[in-house]
Formats: structure tokens, C-alpha cells, sequence
């Protein structure tokens, strides 16, 4: 450790959004061989005479970490997403400079699975619209404004991505007695048979068969506007859409047009193609209107699915150990670019 010190010297990392002070996480981790500060910026042009010297920047999701900051990096070996999704830095522009970008992959992997499955439960049970109604004195007190209730054994889970958060998805789905089906090209085969689950080869097959549609695909050029009008009207009338993926992933637009036109029973959205949504927002303009069709028939949560305090303390560590291997010399253990 000395040894490193003596040749390299302390590294500065630097926290870019969201993580402010304390920084104990990180400072355990790293207090060895960095000073770990944290900038709290709100957008990219913050970030202007501050990470131009950084050995190491944490980039989190408050606003896109851009070629023109990367070109702006003098030092840095190394710049992590303490997260899933890393759609929002260029990680191309990163890889012609010669930084490696990583991320966290597994911290979220349960609680969105959880969130996934308590959204796809809360509507197709009826629970949401029967508590959202008569809340407002709406209706009977009985059950009969939510039917029809199907049973949930045996009805069609369909989930578009099966990598850790999709299978863990799978497995709860399984639990409640779904016949859990998955559409991802990108899996190679045997993970259908290792989960006990089925496979379709086509988006189509599985839209046209699923009573629910879990999201759990990273947002990429190829999935980007993956599920849109033409892809709902595919699925049966009364089903449920779920999307605690990415934003881009699912035109919101088409969902709140689908649950108006009675087209879907319900639908969990987690996050949004611009988030904090303007508030002029049709979606938020139809979840916050009791008098809209898809007002009670709309989950809402503000990009939340993958909170827990244990799993917020696991991506800070996690995070925090990427820079510390990268410090070492040592292998990068989630490297995307």
C-alpha cells in the first residue's frame, strides 16, 4: 500500500450528482489512496473547472456525462456508473481517450424485481383502482367496479429481457403461479430450462400471449422505443404493463392512450423518457386528474423500483472498490466500454 502511495500518489475522485456528504462509503473504501469529494451538480455545465483534474469521477443520473466532459479529463483512469443503466455517458467518446467506464450491475437486482412483481400484483388484483376509487367515495363497497379479476395462476407473465433483474423477476412470477415467458435475443440458450421457464424467439409471440408485460431491458439503440402504440394493440385487451427498466424503452405517451381507450387494465411505470417529468406532462396531467380514465389504473413512482437502504450503501461500496482495483492495477470487474 505505501508502495502504491510512493508511485502513485493520493488519486481525487470525484462524485459528480446525487451522493453528497457524508461520503463514508466511499471515504472507507478509498481513504487509503484517494480524497473523495462530491459536487452536487444539477446539469453537465456545473461540472465546468471541476473534474479536469480527477484521477477517478463517479457519474450517477441527474443529467448526461457528455464527450465534451470526457475531452476535458486530464488525468482520469477511470469513470464509474454506481449503477445498472449506463446509457447516460458516452462511452464511446471514453474508450478513444483510453478510460474505462464500469459500472454496478447487481446491487438492484432484487428490489426491482420486487417493485416489478408488487406493481403487476397491486393492478391486476384490482387493489390500486379499488383503493384509488373508493378513497374518493366512488362506487360501491364491493368488489364489482374492478371486475373482471382473472386468476393469477396460470395466466401469462411475459417478461422482455432476462438477465439478472429479469430472471429474478421470473422466479417471484413462478412463485404466484404464472406461466412466465421471455423474449431476449441477446441470452444464449439454456436459461430458459435452467429457470424452468419459456422461451419465444419473437417480441411479437410473447406480446400477443402475455396477460403482463414486466420490462427489464437496458435502454441501447436497438431497444429504444421497443414497446410503442402498435406494440400495446398487439397485446390482449385488459392486459398489464409494467416498465421499471428505462424510460426510453416504452413510449409513456401510447401506454396513457391504451389505458383510456380501456385497451390495458393497468399499468406500473417507473420511470419516464425525461425525468423529474415537465409539469405540463400528459402523464402526470392524467395520473394527478381523477377524473381521467387512466388515473386509477396508473402506478406511478419517481424512478424509485431499485431503493433499498441496503442495496444505496452496496452500489456506494461496490463503486467505490471499482476504483480501488483500478488503482491496484487489478482486473475492472464490470467494464462496458
Amino acid at each position: 500500500m505505501q508502495a502504491d502511495l510512493m508511485t502513485k500518489g493520493r488519486w481525487k475522485v470525484v462524485i459528480t450528482d446525487l451522493i453528497v456528504e457524508p461520503l463514508d462509503f466511499e471515504r472507507d473504501v478509498l481513504k487509503d489512496i484517494a480524497d473523495v469529494v462530491a459536487l452536487d451538480a444539477m446539469q453537465e455545465s456545473d461540472l465546468v473547472g471541476k473534474i479536469e483534474d480527477a484521477d477517478a469521477i463517479m457519474v450517477y443520473h441527474y443529467f448526461r456525462f457528455t464527450r465534451a466532459s470526457i475531452e476535458r479529463l486530464r488525468n482520469c483512469k477511470l469513470i464509474v456508473r454506481p449503477g445498472v443503466g449506463y446509457d447516460g455517458i458516452d462511452i464511446a467518446a471514453a474508450a478513444e481517450r483510453g478510460i474505462p467506464v464500469c459500472n454496478v450491475p447487481d446491487y438492484g437486482t432484487e428490489e426491482v424485481a420486487d417493485s416489478a412483481l408488487g406493481m403487476s400484483l397491486c393492478l391486476a388484483r384490482g387493489t390500486h383502482l379499488l383503493n384509488s376509487r373508493l378513497k374518493r367515495g366512488i362506487g360501491a363497497w364491493n368488489v364489482d367496479q374492478a371486475v373482471p379479476i382473472p386468476r393469477l395462476r396460470g395466466r401469462t407473465f411475459g417478461i422482455i429481457g432476462c438477465g439478472r433483474i429479469g430472471s429474478a423477476a421470473a422466479l417471484r412470477a413462478k412463485a404466484f403461479g404464472f406461466d412466465v415467458l421471455f423474449y431476449d435475443p441477446f441470452v444464449r440458450d439454456g436459461l430458459d430450462k435452467a429457470l424452468g421457464i419459456r422461451r419465444v424467439d419473437k417480441l411479437s409471440d410473447l406480446l400477443q400471449q402475455s396477460a403482463i408485460v414486466s420490462l427489464h431491458c437496458p435502454l441501447t439503440t436497438q431497444t429504444r422505443g421497443l414497446i410503442g402504440a402498435s406494440e400495446i394493440a398487439a397485446m390482449p385487451k385488459g392486459s398489464v404493463l409494467i416498465n421499471t427498466a428505462r424510460g426510453g424503452v416504452v413510449d409513456t405517451l401510447a401506454v396513457i392512450a391504451a389505458l383510456e381507450s380501456g385497451h390495458l387494465s393497468g399499468a406500473g411505470i417507473d420511470v419516464l423518457e425525461v425525468e423529474p417529468p415537465p409539469e405540463q406532462s400528459p402523464v402526470l396531467q392524467a395520473w394527478r386528474d381523477s377524473s381521467h380514465p387512466a388515473h386509477d389504473r396508473l402506478l406511478l413512482n419517481p424512478h424509485t423500483a431499485f431503493y433499498c437502504e441496503e442495496g444505496c450503501e452496496e452500489f456506494r461500496r461496490k463503486g467505490a472498490m471499482e476504483i480501488l482495483r483500478a488503482y491496484h492495477g487489478e482486473a475492472l470487474r464490470n467494464r462496458v466500454n
